[in-house]
């Protein structure tokens, strides 16, 4: 099996010449972003840095983004990327939490890490991508003084490659640990699941932040281009496919919602695509058929999480906009290659065909486990599955379909968002009571996060004022878009508010509670 560390040494011995990435009007060939990859990789050893070590990123996408994973990989450090979403104070938790000791900094950042230095304890090495201000090291400064040969560290591929953050059901992310195997079987998985070649140009749209960097990993395989957007822009995106003949784009439905309603969408040249595959959370029927409508039989879905990256596929030959077979674009298709999927009861005992319970996985590319939490990683993973708290069945053809998810985990715009962590959050207002926080449907993210709220008698406040006290203390994708005050909160015979009855009130007349 190879290492994250072998795409970029692999494909510039096979594809030296073929376009590599393209960011903001730079290009490099495959040889070129090896040869950067190994500088960066050659100035982090100059530094101190060593087998074992972490960094962690902040920054939008560039392709700087990419070749810090990269030499990352082939020093056998593993990095830590930063969600620019999430507030300082969860940021300040992640990078102390990661025990990262070197920090790379995107433009526009930098201030921002700068008001919160004195809070990242272990940081001793500040780079910059783009600036130099006082205090951090220059990148492109870093790679002009360093060698571009290989740095030649063994690495194997049970070592630790990425340790990712993903939202907490007791409030705090949690890090789940990716070794260079399990990152490898996915992305070879996906690979052969979506036929990339070196002929293919993904044009990438969504953050490097996110498990969501695997068609990067994929293309970059085999020799194809990853088109970079520093960060989703309409007109920015469709230009970008046009201009670079573009093959394939992976988004969340959100974007592809906002696509259909941009009157430029037809002013441009997409004809160069082939796929759009869509992921984060399902993409309402009637937005797939206009999305199918609008671009052909190209779409597919992709079903994973940030625990087991790549779980299930629905292939375009699955999506018919009529007839029988349209009931498949409701699922989330079937098993690839690297993966195993069941469904078990409350006792983990398997399930029959068409009976519903929680959605298990079982492969090599199913994490490693969580960060400093075996009692977590014993009670997620056991009997060799992983247990995703999705809720699900599968059919009689072997299609899996999501029901639900166990954990109330809400997905708005492709974002996680655990319930318990906002409720927390308002419970710390004097003048709230009693508080739920659940999905409701929205037209625009898919999900929103929606709260039900008491107030404390002869207490009042609005509900921009409220929202507002959320966005002080949250990132903003995880503050309720909407709250309603309600006289009481139904709650069980022990006082446990019952959110699945506060759900089910938002989703009346839905077929689905999810997405």
């Amino acid at each position: 099996m190879y290492t994250l560390g072998d795409i970029p040494r692999k494909s510039a011995s096979f594809y030296p010449d073929h376009t590599a990435t393209v960011f903001e009007g730079e290009q490099l060939t495959h040889a070129g972003l090896n040869r950067r990859v190994n500088r960066l990789a050659n100035a982090l050893t100059k530094l101190g840095f060593k087998k074992g070590d972490r960094v962690a990123v902040l920054a939008e996408n560039t392709h700087k983004y990419l070749e810090t994973y990269f030499a990352a990989a082939k020093l056998g450090m593993s990095v830590t990327p930063l969600n620019f979403r999430l507030s300082d104070e969860e940021i300040v938790h992640v990078a102390n939490d990661s025990e990262a000791t070197c920090l790379f900094v995107g433009d526009g950042y930098e201030e921002r890490v700068q008001k919160i230095g004195k809070d990242l304890k272990q940081i001793n090495s500040w780079i910059a991508y783009d600036n130099k201000p006082p205090g951090f090291i220059e990148y492109e400064d870093m790679l002009a003084d360093a060698p571009e040969t290989d740095p030649g560290v063994e690495v194997d591929e049970d070592d630790l490659a990425v340790l990712m953050y993903t939202g907490g059901t007791t409030g705090l992310p949690k890090g789940v640990m990716m070794s260079h195997r399990n990152l490898m079987t996915a992305v070879l998985s996906a690979t052969i699941a979506m036929e990339f070649t070196k002929k293919d140009a993904t044009c990438f749209v969504l953050p490097l932040f996110h498990v969501s960097f695997w068609p990067a990993l994929c293309v970059l395989m085999v020799g194809g281009k990853v088109v970079i957007n520093r960060k989703p822009d309409l007109n920015g995106i469709l230009k970008l496919i046009q201009d670079e003949k573009c093959t394939h784009i992976n988004a969340v439905p959100t974007i592809y919602g906002w696509l259909l309603q941009s009157a430029d969408v037809d002013a441009y040249d997409l004809s160069s695509l082939r796929s759009i595959s869509y992921a984060g959370s399902p993409m309402p029927i009637e937005l797939l058929k206009q999305c199918m409508r609008k671009f052909g039989n190209i779409l597919s879905q992709a079903y994973g999480m940030t625990e087991a990256l790549g779980v299930t596929m629905l292939p375009e030959k699955d999506h018919f906009l009529d007839g029988d077979r349209s009931r498949l674009l409701a699922s989330a298709g079937k098993p690839i290659l690297c993966a195993e999927v069941g469904i078990v009861d409350e006792h983990g005992k398997p399930l029959k065909v068409g009976e519903i319970g929680e959605i298990v996985v079982q492969g090599k590319h199913v994490m490693m486990g969580y960060w400093k939490n075996p009692e977590l990683t014993q009670q997620t993973i056991h009997d060799g599955w992983y247990h995703s708290g999705d809720i699900g069945y599968v059919d009689e053809q072997g299609y899996l379909f999501l029901v639900d998810r166990k954990a109330d985990m809400i997905v708005t715009g492709g974002e996680n968002v655990y319930p318990k962590e906002v409720e927390d959050v308002l419970y710390e207002h004097p003048a709230v009571s009693m508080a739920a926080v659940v999905s409701a449907p929205d037209e625009k993210w898919g999900e929103r996060v929606q709260a039900a709220v008491v107030l404390k008698k002869d207490q009042s406040i609005a509900e921009n004022d409220l929202i507002f006290f959320c966005k002080e203390r949250l990132a903003g994708y995880k503050c309720p878009k909407v709250i309603e005050f309600w006289e009481a909160l139904p709650i069980t015979p022990v006082g446990k508010i019952l959110r699945k009855d506060v759900k089910q009130k938002f989703w009346e007349g839905y077929k689905r509670t999810i997405g």
